[in-house]
């Protein structure tokens, strides 16, 4: 990514839309990717192991200096220099050094994200040395003169007949686009550049701090060649890759090549101890330095809020599940490091400037979360950094109102009621914005933008509530969010109906306003402390069994956020405690508390599809429980990728409309393709975003929320 501003962002975001090759590659590499990963965990318990990971990891993370201080004594006493690099100046200026000290202009290059993030091919060459990159996607990228769009496969982008045309201007021959051939041209080529070189430099997976020993896990062999053939091998690392001992490495082996590739084992493990035997040298001893770089690092080590991202074995699996890196590929979701964990290490290895646009680009789907091998919350980690970028630089003008309307609840109702006067003009009278000039919402013409409703929940609550039961079962609380409480209300009178059947007895505090999840990913900190302060309170003296919601984004927020955004309040401690131990999404509460299933539930033949909004079965664990209430009410019809984004991520289908649409486009023909006739799901912002494409399409698809879709097949 080489955007200077959100404007140029944008054009180079559509370059890659436009790109044909690449969203047909990406797109059959996730759902192939997705398929393997599942196969290739089957014998394992894979969050049992990444927790181990985790928090192993957080030990080593705390020790860094002293397993540093371990590492440099037990290599030196096998012939290995080591040093360590403060900035990446540093490391350039220290293997520039070794390669001038030891007269080497021949240089081999294995794989090295490391290598990447400091730049070191072109430090090099600048001191006069050819540098050659031998792992076959660096290579091709290296003779493109581009960065890799992937930390595990850097030419994923490129077709077979690009790759022929690279390798016909570097042999000057015309080549055969047949992959076989061109893996030989390219074995071909590159063994020369072996046998020459003066200098191998690779990078590590693991540094084992007990035996000063060096590993590298590779498929292809020019990582052996790289650092047994040449005189002198310079081994670069970060110093997170520092660990205690070998049993430390093969818990994460065990993860890695699963989660980075969907394999048991890649096809080399090297582990280098000591300076082996060289012929050409004068003490018959290979020259090998290894130089550990910080960069940051130690700084990110005492950084509590930021500090997990030094637990990543640089998978890439981050970029392989993210809904964005898909439609766009890495070049436009990262710097040097790719995917949710490139937009992070942007910010802490290449600077704010660098960081400012693509730590924007993140949908909060939480698929990355879900699928990291060292078990880091990644959104929550782009989410602070958006915060703290508002805190460095201010915030945009669009960011600062919403957060002062978010922060005080009347205004913000006021607005919205009076928004139901103002959207006359651009309705026609339907529910839907049909004529929104684009200087409003610049880019959303991909959808059907949902009206404001004639009558907010809360204006009617008075009168639905008579006809509630005063004494049930379940004491329970409404949670309406803004979207259902001033957009579908409909939603929430559908849900009464379900409590009632389940004799409950519902309640609805008046001071309850948003969820405020917007303004915390837009980073505006202090708004969303203060609407989460509302909220507590608004439900404290309630004495409720459960607070249920119907969106899955309000429920994941109010559970898993609430505690930490409001830890700078301690007398509010056991209420905020309460508060998340209640929360409850609509379709988990119906099934596994009110016990709805067949026996209270009027089947029909309709097929039926489901799409599972992210917060649902990432956020909050929700599988089972809408899927086997579909099942009970409806002829449910299973659809490709059910569990994928839908594109929506609240403000970000504003901020990205192109990526949003993209994304969209590709979940409704997988729907449509179902053969079903009625599409549910559990989210508001979901039902906004699907049900605003298929008004666009032509309506093929009915869209329900599973309230809509339970009240209607209740047994009377």
């Amino acid at each position: 990514m080489s955007a200077e501003s959100m404007k140029q962002y944008h054009e180079e975001i559509r370059e890659s839309l436009d790109n044909a090759f690449l969203r047909e590659t990406l797109d059959k590499f996730a759902v192939a990717y997705r398929a393997n990963r599942t196969a290739v965990f089957a014998d394992l318990n894979a969050k049992e192991l990444i927790k181990e990971i985790a928090d192993a990891k957080d030990k080593y993370v705390s020790r860094l200096d002293e397993l540093y201080e371990q590492f440099s004594r037990e290599a030196s006493k096998r012939g290995v220099h080591v040093h360590r690099a403060a900035t990446a100046a540093d490391a350039n200026e220290i293997i520039c050094r070794i390669a001038r000290e030891n007269n080497c202009t021949k240089i081999i290059k294995s794989k090295s994200m490391t290598g990447e993030e400091i730049h070191i091919n072109t430090a090099l060459e600048a001191a006069g040395c050819k540098v050659v990159e031998t792992d076959l996607g660096e290579w091709i990228i290296q003779l493109r003169k581009e960065g890799p769009t992937h930390m595990v496969m850097p030419a994923i982008h490129l077709s077979r007949h690009q790759v022929a045309d690279v390798f016909a201007v570097e042999t000057k021959r015309k080549q055969d686009s047949d992959i076989e051939r061109l893996v030989k041209v390219a074995r071909r080529e590159l063994r020369v550049k072996f046998a020459e070189a003066d200098m191998g430099i690779s990078g590590a997976n693991f540094a084992l701090a007990d035996t000063g020993t060096v590993a590298i896990c590779t498929n292809e062999g020019n990582g052996r060649l790289t650092t047994t053939l040449p005189r002198v091998h310079v081994a670069l690392c970060g110093l997170d890759k520092l660990c205690p001992d070998i049993h430390s490495a093969m818990r994460v082996i065990n993860v890695l090549p699963r989660n980075a590739t969907a394999q048991i084992i890649t096809s080399y493990v090297s582990w280098m101890t000591g300076a082996t035997n060289c012929g050409v040298t004068p003490d018959r001893k290979k020259i090998m330095h290894v130089v550990f770089l910080d960069n940051g690092r130690s700084a990110l080590a005492k950084d509590p809020a930021c500090r997990d991202v030094l637990r990543c074995v640089r998978c890439g699996a981050c970029a392989n599940v993210c809904p964005v890196y898909r439609m766009v590929g890495g070049h436009k979701m990262g710097y040097v490091y790719i995917g949710a964990i490139g937009l992070i290490l942007t910010y802490f290895y290449h600077g704010r400037d660098r960081a400012r646009a693509l730590v924007q680009n993140c949908i909060n789907c939480e698929a990355c979360k879900d699928i990291c091998a060292a078990g880091i919350d990644l959104p929550a980690i782009i989410q602070e950094i958006r915060a703290r970028l508002v805190e460095e630089e201010g915030s945009p003008l669009e960011s600062t109102l919403l957060a002062k309307v978010l922060s005080n609840r009347g205004m913000f109702h006021t607005l919205l009621r009076f928004g139901k006067w103002a959207q006359r003009p651009v309705t026609g009278g339907t529910p839907f914005v049909r004529h929104l000039p684009d200087i409003f919402l610049k880019g959303q013409g991909f959808r059907a933008l949902p009206a404001i409703a004639g009558t907010p929940f809360r204006n009617k609550w008075k009168k639905l509530a008579e006809g509630l039961p005063q004494k049930g079962k379940y004491r329970v609380a409404l949670f309406a969010g803004c979207a259902q409480d001033f957009i579908y209300p409909e939603q929430l009178e559908a849900a009464l109906e379900v409590f009632k059947a389940g004799d409950c007895s519902v309640d609805f505090p008046m001071e309850q306003s948003c969820c405020g999840l917007p303004v915390q990913t837009m980073g505006e900190r202090k708004a969303s402390e203060n609407v989460a302060f509302q909220n507590v309170k608004a439900f404290a003296a309630g004495g409720y069994d459960y607070i249920i919601t119907l969106c899955a984004s309000c429920a994941s927020h109010l559970k898993h956020s609430y505690p930490g955004l409001l830890a700078s309040y301690p007398n509010m401690t056991f209420e905020v405690e309460q508060f998340a131990s209640r929360i409850i999404d609509f379709t988990s509460f119906t099934r596994d508390v009110l016990g709805l299933g067949e026996e209270g539930l009027r089947r029909t033949d309709e097929k039926v599809c489901y799409h599972a909004p992210c917060h649902s079965c990432r956020g909050l664990g929700v599988t089972e429980q809408p899927r086997d209430l579909l099942k009970a009410g409806g002829n449910y019809l299973p659809s490709a990728e059910e569990d994928s984004c839908c594109g929506f991520g609240g403000t970000y289908s504003v901020k990205f409309p192109e990526i949003s649409a993209e994304i969209l486009n590709r979940k409704l023909n997988a729907f449509e393709a179902s053969g079903a006739s009625t599409l549910v799901t559990d989210c508001p912002g979901c039902v906004m975003q699907l049900r605003g494409g298929e008004e666009k399409r032509g309506r093929k698809l009915k869209v329900q929320h599973m309230a809509e879709f339970l009240s209607s097949r209740l047994k009377k």
